[in-house]
């Protein structure tokens, strides 16, 4: 799999993809987008209360590393990384993704997963691991497969979506 660096353009017809870190000027977009998945409410853990801009700027800054995608020169995206446990855990990143609805299906997520796992060996990550991937969001774990992601199980009812139903949550891991 070739898993290409902070940066790097991607052509995508006459537009480009660029992932970079972010910085305090992208945070209303990654504020937009990152609430709009959580009120979508079937992907992510968090519920209400959304963030606002200083909860965002907080939220992203504290992360080992917050990743933006850009296409055609606006945020189109972003993932966050960090650490999914301490001590003797703590080599196992965690991540969680976010794409500006207008732009699913051009391989957006695709590249911030790449970049993800770039930045996890950067950041001296051995693993990365996805703990709660919503059964149902068939599009990330068809990525996640097409990535060579292992699944290491599901976890039955683990998910409570804004319909309050459960599903189950799959885990995945990446040496990185």
């Amino acid at each position: 799999m070739d898993i290409e660096g902070i940066g790097h353009k991607r052509h995508m017809g006459e537009d480009y993809i660029i992932v970079r870190e972010f910085n305090e000027q992208d945070i209303p977009s990654l504020r937009e987008i990152w609430n709009n998945v959580v009120e979508e409410g079937n992907a992510f853990p968090q519920t209400e209360p959304l963030l606002d801009d200083d909860e965002a700027l907080d939220f992203f800054a504290t992360q080992s590393y917050t990743g933006v995608a850009e296409l055609d020169s606006k945020i189109v995206g972003l993932y966050v990384l960090h650490p999914n446990n301490i001590g003797r855990c703590g080599h196992i990143a965690n991540a969680s993704y976010a794409v500006d609805v207008s732009t699913r299906g051009v391989h957006i997520g695709e590249k911030l997963v790449k970049d993800s796992l770039y930045m996890a060996g950067k950041k001296g990550f051995g693993i990365l691991q996805f703990n709660a991937v919503v059964a149902s969001n068939e599009t990330a774990i068809a990525l996640y497969e097409k990535l060579e992601f292992e699944r290491i199980g599901t976890i039955p009812n683990g998910f409570l979506n804004k319909n309050n139903e459960y599903e189950d949550i799959i885990l995945f891991y990446h040496t990185v």
